[in-house]
């Protein structure tokens, strides 16, 4: 059988790879389907998805009011959740934390980091825009403050450094609901029925992974040679749940909240 190639975009992160593993190496039935995979930081895939230049895709909701015109949003695959958000700190050189006398690495200018940090610090315009893994050797260098994502949320009190805020129980309670983080999109130009059918195999991807958790398998730890299990595992389970196999109704909500938030932050201007 003749199959349809899709390149997929999504990063190199425990929580990505033991969504789509399944999916990318056949270990559930594709159909008509077979998926390309183009690993990237999520970044590069957000500054990606305003370029349109991938099918399917993973992206920051803080990036998705500037490309939804162009993508549709598919219910499987997104990280949300509480206790989930993004983390301001700072080292033990930097007393004085008035936020706003800083230099802050964010990363990305198009992530929910920065978003959330925006909201948070509406008057903190003096801003860095770094890789994720850049950010916490910046601040050790007593460089300024940063805001750390993903595995890093594990290791920086190792590391001496020491949390200010934590951006997504700032979000939660001004909001009420779970942090949007990331979500997995589509070109609209694609049929509707393919567009379908890739949003039920992902979902069918992530329960296949749920059948072997808590083993890890290679193709998660190919991709995360620095990390050890136990902070792959608490990657996956901090950011892999309920609302990855589906959004549901507040999953959706807390989307059309961080809509309406980020036109109220005119992130886009800053």
């Amino acid at each position: 059988m003749h199959k349809q190639i899709i390149s997929i975009g999504f990063s190199p992160c425990p929580n990505d790879t033991f969504i789509f593993d399944a999916l990318i190496n056949q270990k559930i039935d594709t159909g008509n389907l077979q998926f390309e995979p183009v690993l990237e930081d999520v970044q590069t895939l957000n500054q990606w998805a305003i370029e349109e230049k991938l099918m399917v895709t993973k992206l920051s909701y803080g990036v998705w009011p500037l490309v939804n015109k162009n993508y549709n949003l598919l219910n499987s695959g997104s990280a949300l959740g509480r206790g989930v958000g993004p983390l301001l700190i700072t080292s033990d050189k930097l007393q004085n934390t008035n936020v706003q006398d800083y230099l802050i690495a964010i990363p990305g200018k198009n992530t929910t980091a920065h978003l959330l940090f925006s909201l948070a610090y509406p008057n903190a315009e003096n801003k860095i825009f770094l890789r994720y893994d850049e950010i916490e050797n910046f601040v050790l260098a007593g460089k300024g403050l940063g805001v750390i994502i993903h595995e890093n949320r594990f290791t920086y009190q190792e590391k001496g450094l020491i949390k200010i805020t934590d951006l997504g129980d700032y979000w939660e309670t001004k909001t009420g609901f779970p942090i949007p983080l990331g979500g997995i999109v589509v070109k609209k130009t694609m049929q509707p029925i393919i567009q379908q059918q890739i949003d039920m195999l992902i979902k069918q991807s992530i329960e296949f992974a749920f059948l072997s958790y808590p083993q890890l398998n290679d193709y998660i730890r190919s991709h995360s040679q620095e990390m050890n299990e136990d902070v792959m595992r608490k990657h996956i389970d901090l950011y892999v749940n309920n609302y990855s196999l589906d959004l549901g109704c507040e999953g959706r909500a807390a989307i059309e909240m961080l809509m309406k938030v980020w036109n109220n932050v005119k992130i886009v201007d800053k």
